[in-house]
């Protein structure tokens, strides 16, 4: 699995690698039993600090979707379950506002940017 942190993003860097771990298990890339690299591997990967990683480790691990076990390592323990639909659809909703206002800001029209999601989803699948 292929991390990456946006240091420009308005999002906090512990909290885009949270995102992306939800992601990863939620659609089955990473699956339970799977080990996560250490918290000092992914910092030095990452080119980020290792409170940084331990923050995101922490966050999921609250969640109950990964297990931290000291000298066993960190694992996948379980798949989020599926929001109900009314949480779904405002989720939903707020995203695709903020990702239209930063397409704005970036000075796309709405024409581009749906290009641009047709094109990364495509990439997706």
């Amino acid at each position: 699995m292929q991390l990456h942190v946006d240091p420009n993003s308005p999002l906090p860097l512990y909290a885009q690698l949270v995102d992306q771990f939800r992601q990863a298990i939620a659609t089955g890339k990473l699956a339970p039993g799977d080990a996560l690299p250490t918290v000092r591997q992914l910092a030095v990967d990452l080119r980020v600090n290792m409170h940084t990683v331990a923050r995101a480790y922490n966050e999921l691990s609250r969640e109950g979707l990964i297990a931290m076990r000291r000298g066993l390592g960190t694992t996948v323990v379980a798949r989020p379950r599926p929001p109900e639909p009314e949480e779904r659809e405002r989720r939903v909703s707020e995203i695709i506002r903020e990702a239209l206002a930063e397409a704005a800001a970036l000075g796309l029209s709405s024409e581009e940017f749906l290009r641009a999601l047709t094109q990364h989803v495509r990439e997706q699948t």
